[in-house]
């Protein structure tokens, strides 16, 4: 039972829309007056915000869990809470499984008034859009919607987030405007589909006009990440293009590129199709850098469809990309069809394809050398500083390196959080080196 008020450690597992959960949360706690601690050692409460999105991620989820629950039981938590999409995901069985957890909770954008009722606070409508950020402060994540109305055979997300909610644009440029007050200068749009957006709760959809109003608050970069491929909306390339704050910067998880595997994955477009629309919104944006992610070893993928994959890695030649292994998830439509697909050669064929990509990403950096850009200070660490170009998302893409300063400037100049126009001197596969000139009289060059 708990005796001591409520110090809190918030413990968040997975993706930036878990992180944008716990910055709401601990808005929250603070405004009910409750201790949130940085150091787990500090904390007589425990709230692991979970992730269950694949194998790999539930089996992290539940290792922390148990961690948590040692230490309940060794005296120095009085509570632990689970919530999450691992908790939304299987709630019954965690129950069951470990009972020494004293809540679970789903979401936290549906429990979290519960997990306060429960910490012995109130829920604050007051406060919708207040976060209080756990990243560098000179970026932030705005979180446009939840869930995803989208079933591809591979996925488990709808099964935890549910259905696709749009937030209204006006919460969402309020909670931007009291993010630009906090100092942040990179927005960054997130969502299991942006392109999705305000269907549910306009009748159509309208991310370009959210675009449009939050480039209008002033943010020095906006960029998107999370876009579908299939019914893609084009009326937000002009928005990209000739908004100077809207980084030319897309993450379009595209998955696959053979016709056969994509319609088992069930992602409404076909390879021809998906070229098709690559190469419209490099048209319509000539200095977009594209990123994506793909999935290899999926059941229906033949050695030969893998190959058709890795041509097409060649032919469109990404900026960015990561690969995943195929992993079976209960109760998606392509849990029927199996694992046929070894591990051992799921590995090969994700070391396989990322081999080309390394090469292609060094042709595409070694192309910046001499070019003056600007660049954003992620941080500085004994002298050398961090940071990146418009084309590169915090946490995920390329750093740019900078080891000196010229004209005058000194690495007691530098400040985290600041853009600087830096000269690429040098380039490997996924990092750039450069010397800063000067600051820049505007960011996009």
């Amino acid at each position: 039972m708990q005796t001591r008020l409520p110090r809190i450690y918030i413990d968040t597992l997975g993706c930036s829309k878990n992180q944008v959960d716990s910055e709401v949360f601990i808005a929250q706690a603070k405004a009910n007056e409750f201790e949130m601690v940085s150091d787990i050692e500090e904390a007589n409460v425990l709230v692991i915000n979970t992730c269950g999105f694949i194998e790999d991620a539930k089996q992290e989820s539940i290792d922390h869990i148990l961690e948590g629950v040692a230490l309940k039981k060794e005296g120095k938590l009085d509570r632990l809470l689970v919530m999450g999409c691992l908790s939304d995901r299987y709630m019954k069985d965690l129950k069951a499984d470990i009972p020494e957890v004293d809540h679970y909770f789903g979401s936290s954008h549906t429990s979290l008034p519960d997990v306060l009722r429960e910490l012995g606070g109130r829920y604050r409508k007051e406060l919708v859009g207040e976060r209080m950020l756990t990243n560098p402060s000179h970026y932030a994540y705005l979180k446009i919607s939840e869930g995803c109305d989208h079933t591809c055979s591979f996925c488990a997300i709808p099964i935890m987030r549910g259905g696709h909610v749009s937030r209204p644009v006006d919460d969402l440029v309020t909670e931007a405007e009291k993010l630009k007050t906090k100092g942040v200068r990179e927005l960054v749009l997130i969502g299991q589909d942006l392109t999705w957006y305000g269907l549910d709760l306009y009748g159509k959809r309208i991310l370009a006009d959210l675009l449009k109003r939050l480039s209008d608050v002033g943010f020095d970069w906006i960029r998107l990440q999370y876009a579908y491929p299939a019914r893609f909306p084009t009326d937000i390339l002009p928005v990209i293009r000739d908004r100077q704050n809207i980084c030319n910067y897309l993450d379009m998880p595209v998955q696959h590129a053979n016709s056969e595997v994509l319609k088992s994955m069930r992602r409404g477009i076909n390879g021809e199709r998906m070229r098709e629309l690559l190469h419209r919104i490099r048209d319509e944006v000539p200095d977009i850098r594209l990123r994506t992610t793909l999935i290899v070893g999926y059941p229906t993928e033949s050695r030969e469809r893998f190959e058709e994959l890795v041509d097409f890695v060649k032919e469109i030649r990404f900026h960015r990309m990561g690969c995943f292994a195929y992993s079976q998830e209960e109760a998606t439509p392509a849990w029927d069809l199996g694992d046929p697909v070894s591990a051992v050669e799921k590995q090969r064929r994700v070391r396989e394809i990322m081999a080309v990509q390394e090469e292609i990403s060094r042709e595409h950096n070694l192309a910046l050398v001499d070019r003056l850009l600007p660049v954003l200070v992620d941080r500085i660490e004994d002298g050398i500083a961090y940071g990146r170009t418009e084309w590169d998302t915090p946490e995920v893409d390329n750093e740019v390196i900078i080891q000196q300063a010229v004209n005058g400037f000194s690495s007691r100049d530098l400040h985290a959080g600041s853009f600087y126009n830096v000269r690429i001197t040098d380039a490997e596969a996924f990092d750039l080196f450069g010397s800063i000139e000067s600051i820049p009289e505007h960011i996009r060059g």
